[in-house]
């Protein structure tokens, strides 16, 4: 299962911690159209084949087509100079 990092954890709770959006809200990870890229976004809620990973007060969703490629993984979020983006990297055993 992708783990979340206590850094990504908050940024997802930053990013979908709005009285306009539901507490279901959360970041969705899937394969892109062309199966080469993740797609990354905000959700109100999860597809009804999403699988959820802890991440703390914050929802992540993966989508049935990305939890497989996403096990054993762990989800980061880092400052760049465009703002702040995800990364995944292996876990460590």
């Amino acid at each position: 299962m992708l783990t979340v990092s206590d850094t990504a954890k908050a940024v997802v709770k930053g990013l979908t911690d709005s009285e306009e959006l539901p507490q279901t809200a959360g970041v969705r990870l899937a394969v892109g159209p062309d199966q080469s890229q993740l797609e990354v976004s905000v959700v109100r809620e999860p597809e009804a084949t999403d699988v959820a990973a802890d991440a703390g007060d914050g929802n992540v969703y993966l989508a049935d087509n990305a939890a497989p490629l996403l096990e054993g993984q762990m989800l980061d979020a880092t400052q760049t100079d465009e703002g702040v983006g995800f990364t995944l990297t292996p876990q460590q055993s």
